[in-house]
């Protein structure tokens, strides 16, 4: 008979203990909004045009889906949000949502801007992680090139030299302040450069302890086995192995450009497979955990209740230093926090950045979550039965 695990993800007690009752009835408005596509669809047309006419839209925004869904405009909003969040113990992932804008220069600024972040982190011992993307400090056309192995000219090497600077001075800085650098996933066409880029970060800083980690989407069918290839190649070259694992986040997009270039898609033929290949990415990590560490970035309660269930199995602590867990802000209460209560390490991905900034990234997600089947009816499910609980 299977042992029972003291963890249930059906407890809105716990899930919303840290939400008064006005943040609750805001939050069940927005989900019975956000779960509509044609509503996400519009709103990804109007508010760009508003932002570019000017329209009175900032204050409406940020009280809606920027307050659910981000930590502040300013690392020192991030910061109390993260403090908030620590009263529970859950931990903060600080990721500056702010999508990168061409150029050198704003490449270069960017750097400093995660040093100082990363320096924030390191004196607030909740904020375990910092996350990246490589795009932020790269041209995206010369991450295509490098992945579609053409040959660079003398000014793209380069301008490629300065990128893979850019990523070492904030995996030396991470290294040196004992903060988690998260290196988010791109999409399949330049991914090579990103997991390069990842790889040789890691032998450079994983040497005795975990600093630097890649993201394997397990929605493309081919990232089971390059995780286990990574594994390989760490143990190969002496250095630790981060896992970030999640299930991915450029579907539509990667289907659309497959079908348009008439090439094979990278992406699992259903959603069967993914859960299938995440779950044994799961076993694959929790089983090496001398060898590496593991971050679960999961929504999914069937992935997240397996990793805490073979940790027990194991007999290994719920805090086990190589294990951590991680939900978006503004998503999955239910699990984040009753992970949390249990004793598990976890902490919220809190994207920060000014309203107008952030918007791309706030799109994006509500993009993602109305095409993730099911999941606006089990968040509205529970902030519901929370509500009625509390009989409000």
């Amino acid at each position: 008979m299977e042992k029972q695990l003291p963890l249930s993800f059906d407890n809105t007690a716990i899930a919303f203990e840290h939400k008064t009752d006005k943040a609750l009835k805001k939050a069940d408005f927005l989900f019975s909004n956000i779960g509509k596509p044609w509503l996400v669809k519009l709103g990804g047309v109007l508010t760009p045009l508003a932002f570019k006419l000017r329209l009175p839209v900032k204050g409406l925004i940020k009280y809606t889906i920027f307050q659910q869904f981000c930590g502040g405009e300013s690392l020192e909003e991030a910061a109390q949000t993260a403090r908030v969040l620590g009263k529970y113990h859950v931990g903060a992932a600080l990721d500056y949502g702010v999508e990168a804008m061409e150029g050198e220069e704003n490449y270069d600024h960017a750097v400093p801007e995660f040093i100082r972040a990363i320096e924030y982190a390191a004196a607030n011992h909740n904020i375990p992680f910092i996350a990246i993307k490589v795009t932020g400090f790269a041209r995206f056309e010369l991450l295509e090139k490098i992945h579609s192995r053409q040959p660079l000219t003398a000014e793209e090497q380069q301008e490629f030299e300065r990128v893979r600077n850019r990523i070492r001075t904030i995996a030396e800085a991470a290294a040196k302040n004992k903060i988690g650098l998260l290196i988010d996933a791109e999409e399949s066409w330049i991914q090579q450069p990103v997991d390069d880029l990842a790889d040789e970060m890691m032998r450079l800083f994983n040497k005795t302890a975990v600093i630097v980690y890649n993201t394997f989407q397990l929605y493309r069918h081919d990232r089971l086995e390059y995780l286990q290839l990574s594994f390989d190649k760490a143990q190969q070259q002496g250095y630790l192995l981060g896992a970030k694992l999640v299930r991915g986040a450029y579907m539509e997009k990667e289907r659309k450009r497959a079908e348009a270039l008439n090439y094979p898609s990278p992406i699992q033929p259903d959603k069967t497979s993914t859960d299938k290949d995440y779950n044994e990415a799961v076993r694959f990590c929790i089983d090496r955990l001398d060898k590496l560490a593991v971050f679960i970035g999961t929504h999914n309660e069937e992935s997240s209740m397996l990793a805490a269930r073979l940790l027990d199995e194991k007999g290994l602590p719920h805090n086990h230093p190589h294990v951590s867990f991680s939900q978006l802000l503004g998503m999955s209460d239910n699990i984040t926090f009753n992970l949390a209560h249990a004793g598990y390490h976890v902490s919220k991905y809190l994207p920060y950045g000014p309203v107008k900034d952030v918007m791309p990234y706030l799109l994006r997600r509500a993009q993602e979550n109305t095409s993730i089947s099911g999941q606006m009816g089990r968040e509205l499910g529970l902030i519901r039965k929370e509500l009625k609980r509390r009989s409000i």
